[in-house]
Parts: C-alpha cells; sequence; structure tokens
C-alpha cells in the first residue's frame, strides 16, 4: 500500500468533504479511497473511545462505584498480562478461549505470558497471593480492567474491551448468590435498561457433574452427524457447551437434552432451591433455562445471564456469572467457595443507546474568555487562571482569531458566558460579560464578575 505524508493526507481529506458531502454515495466512495491514504489505523477489533462517547463512559463507571459502594464491595487492580498457565488451569484447557482467542507471547526471560482473556483468574491469583483468606469472609471485591480475545469482531464484541466484574469469595450461602444477582440486577436498573430477563440454572459439582455428562453424551451418540463442526469438536471434549450453541441445527436437539437440574446431588439441588427461594423474596423474577452453561470451565451449581429484549447472537447477553467454589483449590489454594459477574462496557453502552437512555449531560464550561489585541490576550490568560483558581471552569479562546471566531468557538463548547476584553475595557478597568443563553451584555468589573460565578 502506497504511504503519504500526513499533510497530503490531510489535504486530501478537505478537497474530499468539501467536494463531495453534498452527495452521500460519492461521499461514502471517497471516505472509503481516503481509508487508503492513512498512514496507521486501530487494530481490527479495537477502537477509540472518542470525547463524543466519553460521557457514556463516565456515567456507567461512576453508576458501578455507586453500587459496589451499596453492597460493600472493594476495588482490586491486577496486572494486564499473568503466566499462561492461570488462565489454562482456570478457563480450562479445551475451552474455545484458551483454544483459539488468548493472546499469548514468551516474554524476553522465556516465560509463557497472556494478555488477560477474563477477570476472574486474576482476582483469586491476588486472593491467594497475598492471603487474603486470613481477612473475614466473603471478601468482595470489584474491578474495572480491559479484557483481551482474539476473535470475530461484531456489534458489542471486540478483541480488546472494557469489562466490569465482581467477586463475592470465602461463603457458600445461596443466599450470595441471590446477593450478586441482585446487585448486578440493580447496577442495570440504576443506569436506566428496561424489560432485561435473568436466567437462571444449575450445572451441578464434580460430584453429580460426571453422571450428568455422561447421561448428555448417550443422548448426543446418535446426533453427532446432524451437529455443526464446532459442536463435533465439543462433543467428547467439553460437553456442556453442546447445549449453548447459536447455530440454528443445534438448537432443536439441544433444546430436548436431559437436563442438568434434574440429575443435581443433594447438595447441590438444596442449594438451588434455596438460591430460587431468595431470589422470591427479593422480587427478583427469572425463567430456569436448562441451556445455560457459561463458556467456562470453572463454574458449578449456579450460573446465570441478564438478557436485553430481542437480542442475539454477540449481543444475547448482557452480563452474567455464577459460582466457581473449585477454581481456588485448583490454583494451588484451600477449598474456598465463590461467586461473581462480569459486564462487558461496550455491549452495556449499545443497549444504553438501542434503549434511547438519557444520561446526565456532562456540564458545560462555565465560562469562555475571548480577547482582541496582544494586550487584552495577557489580561485575559490573568483572569483566566484566576477563575480557575477559584474552582471554577474557565477556556481562554484559542490563537488570535477574530472575536467572531472566538464566539463561535464559545457557542461551539457550549459555554454559559462569555468575558469579552478589548481596548476600550482595558482602558475603563471591566470586561464585557455576555449571557449566551439570552446574549444580554453587561460591562463589570471582574471581581463583580467573579462574584455572581460564584453564586
Amino acid at each position: 500500500m502506497l504511504s503519504y505524508p500526513l499533510s497530503t493526507v490531510k489535504v486530501f481529506n478537505s478537497i474530499f468533504t468539501q467536494l463531495y458531502t453534498p452527495y452521500p454515495i460519492m461521499y461514502a466512495i471517497s471516505k472509503l479511497s481516503l481509508k487508503r491514504l492513512i498512514l496507521y489505523q486501530a487494530p481490527r477489533g479495537t477502537y477509540d473511545i472518542l470525547p463524543a462517547d466519553q460521557e457514556y463512559w463516565q456515567f456507567v463507571k461512576s453508576s458501578i462505584i455507586d453500587i459496589c459502594r451499596f453492597y460493600g464491595y472493594q476495588k482490586i487492580d491486577t496486572p494486564v498480562f499473568e503466566n499462561a498457565g492461570l488462565f489454562v488451569r482456570s478457563i480450562g484447557e479445551e475451552t474455545d478461549i484458551v483454544e483459539k482467542e488468548m493472546y499469548t507471547f514468551e516474554d524476553r526471560g522465556g516465560e509463557m505470558m497472556t494478555l488477560r482473556p477474563e477477570g476472574t483468574a486474576s482476582i483469586c491469583r491476588a486472593y491467594l497471593e497475598h492471603g487474603m483468606h486470613n481477612l473475614t469472609q466473603p471478601v468482595k471485591l470489584y474491578y474495572i480492567t480491559q479484557i483481551f480475545r482474539y476473535e470475530r469482531p461484531q456489534a458489542g464484541r471486540f478483541r480488546q474491551h472494557w469489562q466490569f466484574g465482581f467477586e463475592a469469595i470465602g461463603d457458600a450461602d445461596p443466599a450470595l448468590d441471590a446477593e450478586v444477582i441482585d446487585m448486578a440486577w440493580s447496577l442495570y436498573s440504576k443506569l436506566g435498561l428496561r424489560d432485561l430477563v435473568l436466567k437462571l440454572n444449575s450445572i451441578g459439582c464434580r460430584n453429580c457433574r460426571p453422571q450428568y455428562l455422561k447421561t448428555l453424551r448417550e443422548y448426543y451418540t446418535d446426533k453427532i452427524d446432524r451437529l455443526c463442526p464446532d459442536c463435533k469438536r465439543r462433543a467428547e471434549r467439553n460437553t456442556l457447551r453442546l447445549l449453548d450453541c447459536k447455530n440454528e441445527a443445534c438448537i432443536p436437539i439441544a433444546e430436548q437434552a436431559p437436563k442438568s437440574f434434574d440429575c443435581l446431588c443433594t447438595e447441590c439441588s438444596d442449594h438451588f432451591d434455596s438460591l430460587k427461594k431468595y431470589l422470591s423474596i427479593l422480587g427478583l423474577n427469572f425463567d430456569v433455562d436448562h441451556r445455560l452453561v457459561r463458556g467456562l470451565d470453572y463454574y458449578t451449581k449456579t450460573v446465570f445471564e441478564i438478557q436485553p429484549p430481542g437480542a442475539k447472537g454477540a449481543q444475547s447477553t448482557i452480563g452474567g456469572g455464577g459460582r466457581y467454589d473449585d477454581l481456588i483449590e485448583e490454583l494451588g489454594g484451600k477449598a474456598v467457595s465463590a461467586v461473581g459477574f462480569a459486564t462487558g462496557f461496550e455491549r452495556t453502552i449499545l443497549n444504553l443507546k438501542s434503549q434511547d437512555i438519557t444520561i446526565p449531560a456532562v456540564a458545560n464550561p462555565s465560562t469562555f474568555v475571548a480577547f482582541l489585541g496582544q494586550r487584552a490576550k495577557d489580561k485575559a490568560v490573568e483572569y483566566v487562571t484566576q477563575i480557575r483558581r477559584e474552582g471554577m471552569s474557565a477556556i481562554l479562546a484559542s490563537g488570535n482569531r477574530s472575536l467572531k471566531a472566538q464566539m463561535r468557538q464559545a457557542n461551539a463548547l457550549s459555554a454559559n458566558n462569555t468575558i469579552i476584553i478589548g481596548e476600550d475595557e482595558l482602558k475603563d478597568g471591566v470586561v464585557m460579560l455576555r449571557d449566551m443563553s439570552g446574549g444580554e451584555q453587561q460591562r463589570l468589573a471582574f471581581e463583580e464578575v467573579l462574584n455572581r460565578l460564584r453564586g
């Protein structure tokens, strides 16, 4: 591909915009051509979070922090990469994530490292490494982090994405499962999302699941030739995932498959019954779905998903989680029960937009300061600094543009007020204060303007 200097690209961009904007089809074609002139673009499956979208991200983050505070969860940050064995051992060697999606590399010391493909394993590693079993249990932690998976990009699914999750480690009580689900539901409610559906299942434990997997394999024995290629591969190696297939040919077969909650041991059955009771006490409606299994090997007993209305494919789930009572033992610790939840920022924001949720507007800059001439500019720099040191926002006009251009900038920034300083104002020791909403102007001493801005 030919490369061009950045200045040339900018010139071409300006010409294309002026010539073709009035003609949508030609404009689209021109933009495709222009892309070939750009030196670098974001890697496939990644994206830039532009200023226009930041208000959504800040809204989601602030809602998360509020919810975690209400439920007593503390923030934890873990490294963006870990020893590859951590994820192979926790997620499962025969899962799609480990087999096809992890970004694994050998560092200069010869160690195999992996960019974090999910959040829970790192939290459990930190729990063990820092002796958190000595703290009052359960330990309640939450994280906001980036996740990396090499998968086919589509709406709501990226190779690098942001994830929020929380984990309650150190308690086997089904009431804790109910609290985790309630916390997830409360987050979506706080965000304003509507018509969500809670799906629930129990996939048993290491005592009763082997018998269920045997029953499931027997059911699929004479149906292998009707399955999609992925399911044929999973039939022996990751049998539970047969139930989760979205292929149209596989769904009817999975619908008639034996149900995990019919094969539970007494402990798992009692746990599931108690969970359903607690959810009813909390006023949460749910659908028991025997095809719900989740995609990670470490889950035991409870699994759940929260789904938006009418969503399919990559958008069929907005968030989910479950119990993982064996994971910390698998990583070398003592047996410790745990339950957690995770949701993607991108998919959450996608649903906010699709439901036309109105989010709190970011506050406009309070004051814009315009000037005419170098002496006025010097005074404008002084006034902008004073306003900011009073704890209020202020923006200084850029460059040495005309007053008309500066006022256009103030309008574009949606400033509430504009202070205008010219030669006359300098001579009289005042400024012109303009109310940008009504257009009224007053000549005032700067101290009086400060008092008005404070009030």
